[in-house]
């Protein structure tokens, strides 16, 4: 196994969502359109932890989808491997909503461009911020996240692995060697 920077031990994380989740209800909070959709597999993780934060701030229920981008992506022609599909749940219409979209690390811009494309096939939002837990730069799209968790400076032969309990059975973010 390769050797683990600690980045965000459980605590941090849970405190991290925390401060997260009071900026979006500082800024969004009396939005009544706002919707989470979480972007498979742990960017869905985490916005399943973001709304149960944001509907006790907020004292109602924000509504959760989950958004599977592998189908959008622009490199899957070109992958080694099959791309995991997992499933696309928004039990809800899109439709003038203001979407927090949540996902667990930003790097190219990739994954939140093909995110954005499958959301229009479902209908048009009023507005779509982005909210990552990690955002580790390098830029190859002119993408930006409204909420940042933290920033990493990374290099490209270097990896943001995040895990969390529901899928690894430990919460934290650790930087490897790709």
């Amino acid at each position: 196994m390769k050797e683990c920077g600690l980045i965000l031990n459980k605590t941090d994380m849970k405190r991290t969502l925390a401060r997260l989740a009071s900026e979006v209800a500082e800024r969004r909070g009396d939005d009544p359109s706002l919707v989470i959709i979480g972007v498979q597999r742990r960017g869905a993780d985490l916005a399943d932890r973001l709304k149960l934060l944001l509907d006790e701030q907020l004292g109602r229920r924000v509504p959760l989808g989950k958004l599977d981008i592998n189908l959008y992506r622009d490199d899957w022609t070109t992958l080694n491997i099959q791309p995991s599909i997992n499933c696309t749940e928004i039990p809800f219409d899109i439709e003038g909503t203001s979407i927090l979209l949540v996902d667990d690390v930003l790097y190219s811009g990739r994954t939140t461009r093909a995110a954005l494309e499958a959301i229009l096939d479902y209908g048009r939002p009023t507005r779509v911020e982005l909210l990552v837990l990690i955002d580790r730069g390098n830029r190859e799209l002119p993408i930006q996240a409204e909420y940042v968790g933290k920033k990493v400076t990374t290099s490209p032969d270097e990896h943001v692995n995040v895990l969390v309990t529901e899928r690894d059975d430990e919460d934290k973010v650790c930087l490897v060697e790709a």
